[in-house]
């Protein structure tokens, strides 16, 4: 761990990105040449109806690729909204004769509202209660397709459905559905380079760290399934103009199951893994139709191809072979420091930034901080400190907002924030760091300092754009010493050197209170003072720090001002010398004789 001096100089400036058409002229060139040829080249039934199912498949495929790729978030109802995109194309162009294209923009509406309605209602939950949710929603579906007669056909399924006029034939279609796929495959490719998609990583990676970072975690969530579901009721649309007959078996259970394994089979997080995984699973099966002769082999073998990619490859192919062009590209791309970091935190609430009146949070009959006062005044160091278990880390928790105070009120800069939800403390200036390190472990360095230089009411961004954001964020790399290793992956660095990259993450986004929950724990002597030189040219910038540290050598130095916590009670607060050596913190740290 190394941090460069004050007086370094850093001039040296980022190299220029290609143009916008240069970077993504590549991909719509090789969409057209596709495109053409699925309008030129004339193929039997057969076939058609193949490339028909993989196509209309990896649209609803990528809708994964957001939901569990990007997001985290288990969804085994895809194939439900799937059908709701069919069944939206088929029952109105059949029986009610209306424009196909309301009817497919129709289904994608119902789908998006369904997937919406499904997440606020679920996404509270997580792990295998959202799966059960999803699985009880899915099935709720299946059978209101098959029960609802009067509106579904029931069993008999819908037939004669309509295509556009524009894609009469299905050559024409097929071709419509080949650019549609390119597409949605171009935005849910790009997505995670937006600001929502890098939202959808950082609470996939750690949930208490986007929070922090000024992410909500649960609106990003709903977004997330409601882009999945709305992606799956594109791809129903699509597949029943182009099978033009639709019924309930194929939206079952099963379906929604087919649906994650090509996920998981090509490469949950990207687009490409998702179009790998579902062409090798529509097409393995026709490879090895000549073993079907033979009761039983062609699913062992089937099935055997499956379990090897997943035992061999857990990323699935994409997966696996992006990881390595990624460590690949971390050391062959160069990187340039940037400019020194600004540091301009807000001044509107007079002399004391955090004013903390009758704070208490009890965890039943466990008082774990009991009518605690606290005042940080501006531009200072203030550390909390008491032994093991007396309330500092809870403490912070409730100033932050990830635990509700139980009592008490909580001012930052003249604004009241008990009752806000932790993105909001984040947007009004609070910033923070973890006692066990919270990073984004998929991200490199310079993405994950770009989640929290986007936080809401960072003036510094301001309407920058991405490039205002990757220059703040790299300013912030460069203070801690680390800009060099901006493209690196979080895996690759230290202890010591991600302490910095989550401290970096922190004052990107141009705090008005910094929040350091024990920065100096698992750090060498070395870097223990290396770090405090960090915390003094962040003090010099006028940021005002609230630290937690059981290092009494770094907070006489670095603080000018100390509240001690015993038990959840404060038992002293005033200028450091003073308070270290008074008789009951003494007695606190070191007992009595």
């Amino acid at each position: 761990m190394s941090a460069p001096s004050e007086n370094m100089p850093i001039a040296v400036t980022a190299p220029r990105a290609k143009p916008l058409l240069l970077r993504h002229l590549p991909y719509f060139v090789g969409a057209v040449i596709l495109v053409t040829l699925t309008a030129t080249l004339r193929v039997d039934g057969y076939i058609h109806n193949i490339l028909m199912q993989a196509t209309t498949f990896a649209i609803a495929v990528f809708g994964l690729s957001v939901v569990l790729g990007l997001c985290g978030q288990i969804n085994l109802a895809q194939a439900a909204f799937f059908g709701f995109g069919a069944y939206a194309v088929g029952i109105g162009t059949s029986d009610y004769h209306i424009s196909y294209w309301l009817c497919l923009a129709a289904g994608c509406v119902m789908a998006l509202l369904a997937g919406a309605l499904l997440g606020i209602s679920t996404l509270r939950l997580g792990g295998h209660y959202l799966a059960m949710v999803t699985i009880s929603f899915q099935q709720i579906v299946t059978l209101i397709m098959i029960n609802t007669i009067w509106l579904t056909h029931g069993p008999d399924g819908v037939s004669n459905i309509g295509r556009p006029a524009l894609f009469q034939s299905p050559q024409s279609y097929l071709a419509f559905c080949v650019a549609t796929l390119a597409l949605v495959g171009y935005f849910v490719w790009h997505l995670p380079d937006m600001k929502l998609g890098r939202a959808m990583r950082a609470v996939r990676d750690n949930e208490l760290a986007a929070g922090v970072s000024g992410i909500d975690v649960f609106r990003t969530k709903v977004y997330a399934f409601a882009l999945c579901a709305a992606l799956g009721g594109l791809a129903g649309g699509l597949f029943a103009g182009g099978f033009a007959y639709v019924s309930p078996d194929q939206f079952s259970f099963a379906e929604s199951i087919v649906f994650l394994t090509m996920s998981l089979l090509g490469g949950v997080a990207s687009p490409i893994g998702s179009a790998i995984g579902t062409g090798l699973l529509i097409l393995i099966p026709e490879w090895l139709r000549f073993l079907k002769s033979v009761p039983g082999l062609y699913l062992a073998i089937y099935g055997l191809f499956v379990i090897l990619i997943i035992r061999y490859m857990p990323d699935g192919i994409w997966g696996f072979v992006s990881a390595a062009l990624d460590r690949w590209r971390s050391h062959a791309e160069p990187v340039a420091v940037s400019a020194p970091l600004r540091l301009m935190p807000a001044t509107v609430g007079g002399d004391t930034v955090l004013e903390v009146t009758g704070l208490s949070k009890y965890f039943g009959g466990l008082k774990a901080v009991d009518a605690v006062d606290i005042a940080v005044k501006r531009g200072s160091v203030h550390a909390l400190i008491g032994p093991n278990g007396s309330g500092k880390t809870t403490t912070l928790n409730v100033l932050s907002g990830l635990y509700k105070a139980t009592a008490g009120r909580i001012l930052l800069d003249g604004t009241d924030i008990t009752n806000l939800p932790p993105h909001l403390r984040t947007a009004a200036g609070l910033g923070r760091t973890f006692q066990n390190i919270r990073l984004f472990r998929s991200m490199t360095a310079l993405e994950n300092v770009e989640i929290g230089a986007e936080r809401p009411g960072n003036t510094l961004i301001g309407e920058g754009g991405d490039n205002a954001l990757t220059a703040r964020a790299m300013e912030a790399l460069t203070f801690v010493g680390l800009g060099p290793r901006a493209n690196e992956l979080i895996s690759s660095f230290s202890y010591g050197h991600q302490r910095l990259i989550e401290i970096a993450r922190a004052l990107a986004a141009n705090p008005t209170l910094l929040l350091l929950d024990e920065p100096a724990a698992g750090l060498n002597s070395s870097e223990k003072l290396e770090l405090h030189e960090l915390l003094k040219r962040i003090a010099a910038q006028g940021l005002t720090i609230l630290i937690i540290d059981h290092d009494m050598t770094l907070v006489s130095e670095a603080a000018q001002h100390i509240t001690v916590l015993n038990f959840g009670r404060r038992i002293a607060d005033g200028e450091s010398m003073a308070v270290l050596r008074h008789p009951d913190v003494v007695s606190a740290y070191l007992g009595t004789e």
